[in-house]
């Protein structure tokens, strides 16, 4: 499987497309979700991609300090293939970037309630009770690389 990090500006008009085709068969399609997946967060990221044979089969992006929070977040966390450590593994890949190119002291998150456990595994920490984002269960999430990056975690509710 190839890694690929790309800034927007480097994507290919087909390396575009089969992301936002295969992010808007799970966010918009598979979640039954209308809501304005193209919101302009695109231009300010990298777009980070394992991809095979059959194409993309894990993606996520890492936007930039100041987009979507004051801190480098990360979003549109996709796996194809579930439950094959897929998930896990670009969401690590994320973090590396995030620390690695954006130099972030943290790393905040809207994380859908449901996958919780696979941020956790990766040391991130509930920071805001829930609340819901296009009709979805959303929590917000924290992790520190370094430092006192602000936000204090809530104990997890299970």
């Amino acid at each position: 499987m190839e890694l690929v990090i790309k800034r927007f500006e480097e994507l290919t008009a087909e390396e575009l497309y089969e992301i936002l085709r295969l992010r808007v068969s799970v966010f918009v399609v598979e979640q039954n979700c209308p809501y304005q997946e193209l919101d302009g967060k695109d231009l300010r990221a990298y777009h980070v991609y394992l991809r095979d044979a059959e194409g993309i089969e894990a993606y996520l992006r890492v936007l930039d300090a100041g987009v979507s929070f004051p801190e480098v977040s990360i979003g549109r966390v996709i796996a194809v293939k579930r439950r094959q450590g897929l998930g896990s593994r670009i969401l690590s890949e994320g973090v590396r970037v995030a620390g690695e190119r954006l130099a972030a002291g943290a790393i905040r998150i809207e994380a859908q309630t449901y996958a919780r456990g696979l941020y956790e595994a990766q040391g991130f920490c509930q920071v805001s009770e829930e609340f819901l984002e296009d009709g979805i269960p959303h929590i917000e999430m924290l992790l520190r690389l370094r430092g006192d990056a602000g936000g204090k975690a809530l104990p997890a509710k299970r």
